[in-house]
């Protein structure tokens, strides 16, 4: 939509009254106030149409389920809600003895156990690396213990000590040179 201001709009009203003149004026202005109506209520009336051909489709339905689940950024987090506890326990007295599945339970069950522990024993290293880290620093630690940091950060090699003999190392003269 062009940007028109006052200035615009007077030099349009001056145009207008100058070529229409000033008795047709007010009905020109009726019916282009009439015309603006009919333009607007077309324009209502498709997007109503639009809306109850949505509704009929069941795309409003859609839409409201895309919003929903548009509040889960993290993917992990929302395969996670999407699969609830499916996975977290798997109880191998649900089946019969001795059956196949129920070996197969015992085994994930055991295997997640152990994974669980394993994630444990990691956090807890991941912590104590981070608390040694910043309290070699001397900053505070940012993350808690619980959030994964990602991978942990690579030490600089110490700088080689100077030749007794008071020149510097090959090295050294390659970066003051």
């Amino acid at each position: 939509m062009p940007d028109i201001g006052w200035m615009e709009l007077m030099v349009i009203g001056i145009v207008a009254l100058i070529v229409v003149g000033p008795k047709d004026l007010p009905k020109l202005f009726q019916k282009l106030g009439q015309m603006t109506g009919r333009v607007r209520a077309m324009a209502k009336d498709f997007s109503n149409a639009m809306n109850d051909a949505a509704n009929e489709t069941g795309m409003s339905d859609l839409n409201r389920d895309l919003r929903a689940a548009g509040k889960f950024t993290n993917p992990k987090a929302m395969a996670k809600d999407m699969m609830g506890d499916v996975l977290d326990d798997i109880d191998p007295t649900k089946f019969e003895e001795g059956s196949e599945t129920r070996i197969i339970a015992e085994k994930k069950a055991v295997s997640q156990a152990e994974a669980r522990a394993r994630a444990a024993e990691m956090r807890a290293a991941r912590a104590a690396r981070d608390a040694e880290a910043a309290e070699i620093s001397g900053e505070p630690e940012e993350t808690p213990a619980s959030a994964d940091p990602g991978p942990a950060a690579v030490e600089a090699p110490a700088p080689a000590p100077e030749p007794a003999s008071g020149e510097p190392a090959p090295e050294r003269q390659a970066e003051r040179s």
